[in-house]
């Protein structure tokens, strides 16, 4: 599955058990480093996924006075 594609609690878990898996394991450089990216790509992810609910949030708060309407929220995962 592709990174961009996961759920939110997914690649939170994933991100979970790679820091475990950096603190508690001897595991080598090489290793540590892969890891570390991964989990910096997941973070990443995360924030992302986390910054588009509140977006959604913001936009029924903004309309709590009026209808009450869910607009589609569109947010295109550019290179930041």
């Amino acid at each position: 599955m592709a990174e961009q594609e996961k759920k939110f609690e997914e690649a939170l878990s994933e991100l979970e058990e790679i820091v475990k898996m950096l603190e508690h394991d001897e595991t080598n450089l090489d290793k540590a480093m892969d890891l570390f990216e991964k989990g910096t790509c997941l973070a990443k992810l995360c924030s992302k996924k986390l910054n588009e609910a509140q977006k959604k949030i913001s936009i029924l708060v903004e309309k709590e006075n009026k209808d009450m309407i869910l607009e589609d929220f569109n947010c295109s995962l550019k290179n930041e």
